[in-house]
């Protein structure tokens, strides 16, 4: 038994981490993703994870294309990992590598940082940091931050609106399989404020950081307080294990079902950060700040502009 957490040494070739993601199958511009999507059903109809989403056999043929790809995404979401069956593999793929290219992908390196979006913030990592309102699977940069829970293998939750729901979803199946040969090998949940690194498989990040981070149910303790910060740190220790990562982008950690209030999880965030930074010149280029509502960002933007910044 390894001790926990397990080290990035001890799972990095079972998860083939340094090998590029090779799909099966590409984007097939004449292939119509409607007719993957009920492809794809078929091919799982006789899956576990089917019957417990509810497929029926007939289910993708009563179903429009918009809740073909819902139904889809559910059997998906509720799956356990391990192969899919004969034939599935490159359909998903040339499915997923479809919907990618139809997102779009935004180029981390494109964006402005903090200083060129708040000019007159004290904050004192801002020519290195972005705040960015958008969608994470979307992203370009090199790893990106899921806010995961202990068991690390994704949301079982259909439609769920977590980002460990929308990552996996964009992802595909392999990342939970990648997730469960780690969490196999550890033999234990994940602790708190800590982090594991994956491939992106499909994502246009090539990597996915995973970390839990505290459930707050209450008033803000201080060892919420030091579990955020840790979870921070862990991501960003282990980004700076891999050589080729030199951008990470982070989604708001523990504000989201796990109920850490958002602007003193902001403050938390944007401190470590800096912290980090001033202790790592030059490893990373740039660390995106990933917010999806107008609340997320409200709360780094008062943190970024109050009258001290955060030390």
């Amino acid at each position: 038994m390894y001790p926990t957490p397990l080290p990035l040494a001890a799972y990095r070739a079972a998860i083939a981490l340094d090998e590029p993601f090779r799909p099966a199958a590409g984007h097939d511009p004449q292939a119509r993703p409607a007719d993957l999507v009920r492809e794809a059903l078929r091919l799982l109809g006789d899956d576990p994870g089917a019957v417990t989403a509810g497929l029926s056999p007939d289910a993708a043929d009563r179903a429009d294309d918009h809740d073909a790809r819902r139904l889809l995404r559910a059997v998906l979401t509720v799956r356990q990992p391990g192969p899919l069956p004969a034939g599935a593999t490159r359909v998903l793929d040339a499915l997923l590598a479809g919907e990618r290219l139809a997102r779009g992908t935004t180029d981390a390196a494109s964006l402005p940082t903090v200083r060129g979006t708040l000019p007159h913030t004290g904050y004192r990592a801002a020519d290195r940091a972005v705040l960015w309102h958008g969608d994470l699977t979307t992203l370009g940069a090199d790893a990106v931050v899921n806010a995961a829970n202990s068991a690390l293998l994704g949301c079982f939750r259909p439609m769920h609106p977590c980002i460990d729901n929308a990552l996996h979803s964009a992802a595909g199946p392999r990342l939970r399989d990648d997730c469960h040969a780690i969490m196999s090998l550890q033999g234990q949940p994940e602790p708190t404020g800590t982090a594991k690194i994956t491939r992106g498989h499909h994502l246009p990040a090539r990597y996915v950081l995973h970390t839990v981070g505290p459930i707050v149910d209450g008033p803000v303790l201080l060892e919420h307080q030091r579990a955020l910060a840790a979870s921070y740190h862990a991501c960003l220790d282990l980004a700076a294990d891999v050589d080729d990562i030199r951008s990470v982008a982070f989604c708001g950690i523990s504000t989201g079902v796990f109920g850490y209030p958002k602007t003193p999880a902001a403050r938390i965030a944007l401190d470590t950060v800096a912290e980090w930074l001033d202790l790592h010149p030059g490893r990373l280029d740039r660390v995106i700040f990933n917010v999806y509502a107008d609340d997320d960002r409200a709360a780094y933007v008062q943190a970024l502009t109050e009258g001290t910044p955060p030390r």
